[in-house]
């Protein structure tokens, strides 16, 4: 389900994996970098984290147009495996200004509901961020792929 207002953008899936499982793919310098992204589109090669509220992070690797690419924050609200919130700041959008990711995970029976929140975007902003859907399946994909106790 996606849901666009003015500024923000909100996109959810389910995926079948324990919320502390799910929080740790996203947070995860490692993991991060393992899932976020696919060869035909752009490819994550490195993530630094701090993670604590105040906490810098970064991450980068190779763009659309094989050229490098960098997208930084900071922590807002770290409170593992329920939510986690930081600003972001991609370089590969001109006039991007810094809006806030907020990712908030609820657990069910194993399964956990992601529901995303972009939110201060501008309206090329929001043009240049229509590919969560396209990020989210990736970690339902990681996610689920590196739990043992995956239900299929």
């Amino acid at each position: 389900m996606t849901a666009i207002g003015h500024d923000t953008i909100v996109e959810e899936i389910s995926i079948a994996a324990p919320a502390a499982k799910v929080f740790d793919a996203i947070v995860e310098p490692a993991q991060r970098a393992a899932w976020w992204g696919a060869p035909d589109r752009f490819q994550t090669t490195h993530m630094e984290s701090d993670l604590r509220p105040g906490g810098r992070w970064s991450m980068g690797g190779i763009g659309m147009n094989g050229g490098p690419f960098v997208v930084r924050g900071e922590y807002r609200v770290v409170d593992r495996p329920r939510v986690v919130e930081f600003t972001w700041l991609p370089d590969w959008q001109a006039d991007a200004a810094e809006t806030v990711v907020r990712i908030e995970l609820e657990e069910t029976q194993g399964v956990t509901r992601v529901r995303l929140i972009h939110s201060g975007l501008t309206d090329s902003g929001r043009a240049s961020h229509r590919g969560w859907p396209q990020v989210l399946t990736w970690l339902r994909t990681y996610a689920e792929r590196n739990d043992a106790t995956a239900r299929v």
